[in-house]
């Protein structure tokens, strides 16, 4: 608590100050005959509907407090790992190293403890929604992550000893168990059916001091990705919401007005480490086919196709010839896998998945993630503007290596777009960590506040594709990008950091085609 000392202290301060400063004048009213008249209270007619926001609000957080828990972790961990200079490897061996943890998601963590000695000792604070009455808990992967003691404190503060059941790493979503009956649950509410500007409580032990708390906001935005996310193939389609979440409330429920569960608070985007308006939570869609095949299998098995994806935006959508902004882009195939032995390319665009219909690239990777593996599906895509169907059978996700992500010399400037590029050496490749398999012109450089930045490309990323047309070095490329007319867009399909994705790049305001 040393932490808050200064801010307390100086807000008590404040308090005291102005106590005495409206003593003050009270002191000097009456001294000169004047009468204090608060006024009359406001009529219930004036209020009504005030009053009644406020019991409904009382009366679904009196409803979940009851089911939310308080998870406190303990993990003994060497001094290098506790620094985080454990080169980013978990070894599994009980305990919690921070390279371990996401970093977007490290903010959640509670305070560490433990001198220079070794081994030291780190504990974790996070909470927790009970699903069932005999003990089983949904909380974040990240809470739980290597621990080697879990203790639950219940609303009633009563305190018990818990065992991780499972873990969804894709997710971030565990279940734990405590040996209890008769608890109090919260019942899993519908996240497809949520809608921007409706109410959501979130509940948790912010700071892991203030336990059992609930903040109150609404629906900010529906299917968010994690921008920090530190693996693309993880599905999105997080609930963005401004109830406020803060350090300790990792794992801890969003409810909607009817007090149903329909999300896992998970991590929030902020400059500072407190919250800012911007939290996010795992859709009860996700987590509850997570924790039931959990509890049922003690593990959870992952669909996987083995692609990268672009969603279709009115951006790209023109350079597809497609009728509207729906959908996703196939930018990458992994060699044999599902997507490549059902003859899946780059660039076609996939439209329908057993005919429904796939609002973009995240939607289908929730979907896939949750299909089992051997599942028969087919899909409706777009391929160089024809309709084509598509049967595969769905494989299982087995981790790092596979891919269902969504997301010198001889060198040439090119100034419309603001890059310099060059071929691919063998040098570079090896530096570079490029697969011989991507082809195309490497980029040496890039303009600041030029087209070519605004789309996010950067030295060490490879184009390999200009206008739908393959390049295989960068002569071809300045030769495509110097035939496009002048204040027309690019479309770029451009490997980075072992993906690839489309880009498509603006022309420049008051652009003349050769500048």
């Amino acid at each position: 608590m040393r932490k808050f000392g200064a801010p307390v202290g100086a807000a008590a301060a404040v308090l005291l100050g102005f106590s005495f400063l409206i003593g003050h004048c009270v002191a000097h009213a009456a001294a000169n005959g004047a009468t204090l008249n608060g006024g009359a209270p406001m009529d219930d007619s004036s209020v009504s509907s005030l009053v009644a926001l406020d019991n409904a609000v009382e009366a679904v957080a009196a409803r979940v407090t009851p089911a939310v828990v308080n998870v406190s972790v303990t993990a003994r961990v060497s001094a290098q790992e506790a620094d985080g200079d454990d080169d980013g490897q978990d070894s599994g061996g009980g305990h919690i190293p921070q390279n371990a943890i996401p970093p977007e998601l490290r903010r959640f963590f509670g305070p560490s403890e433990g001198g220079q000695a070794q081994p030291q000792i780190e504990h974790g604070i996070g909470s927790g929604i009970i699903i069932s009455p005999d003990g089983f808990i949904v909380t974040n992967n990240h809470v739980v992550n290597g621990a080697t003691q879990v203790r639950v404190t219940l609303n009633d503060r009563r305190v018990f000893p818990a065992k991780v059941v499972g873990v969804d790493k894709l997710n971030d979503l565990a279940v734990i168990k405590i040996n209890a009956n008769n608890l109090t649950t919260v019942a899993w509410g519908d996240s497809t059916k949520l809608r921007p500007g409706q109410t959501v409580l979130a509940f948790g032990s912010p700071f892991g001091y203030f336990q059992f708390s609930v903040t109150r906001g609404i629906v900010s935005a529906l299917n968010r990705p994690n921008p920090y996310s530190d693996d693309a193939r993880k599905p999105g389609d997080f609930i963005q919401t401004d109830a406020a979440i803060n350090q300790g409330n990792s794992g801890g429920p969003l409810v909607d007005a009817r007090g149903e569960l329909v999300g896992i608070n998970t991590f929030i985007i902020t400059n500072n480490g407190s919250f800012a308006g911007a939290g996010f939570a795992i859709p009860s869609q996700i987590v509850r086919a997570s924790a039931e095949a959990i509890i049922k299998d003690g593990t959870v098995h992952h669909g996987y196709l083995g692609i990268s994806m672009n969603d279709v935006t009115p951006d790209n959508s023109t350079f597809f010839n497609l009728p509207d902004a729906t959908g996703a882009i196939v930018s990458q195939v992994t060699p044999d896998s599902p997507a490549s032995r059902a003859g899946l390319k780059s660039g076609d665009v996939l439209r329908e998945l057993n005919g429904s219909k796939i609002r973009n690239g995240g939607q289908l990777q929730v979907v896939v993630s949750q299909t089992a593996p051997g599942t028969d599906i087919k899909l409706g895509i777009l391929r160089d503007g024809k309709p084509e169907t598509l049967s595969l059978k769905v494989g299982e996700y087995k981790g790092e290596k596979q891919v269902a992500e969504n997301e010198g010399d001889g060198s040439h400037q090119r100034g419309k777009l603001g890059l310099g590029v060059g071929d691919l050496t063998p040098d570079m490749r090896q530096q570079l960590n490029i697969p011989s398999q991507v082809k195309g012109a490497a980029i040496e450089s890039v303009r600041p506040a030029s087209p070519a930045e605004d789309a996010g490309l950067q030295p060490g990323d490879v184009i390999q594709e200009v206008n739908r047309k393959p390049v295989q070095n960068s002569q071809e490329f300045a030769d495509d990008v110097h035939a496009v007319p002048a204040g027309k867009d690019i479309l770029l399909l451009v490997w980075s950091h072992g993906g690839a994705s489309y880009r498509v790049v603006h022309a420049a305001q008051g652009e003349q085609n050769g500048d």
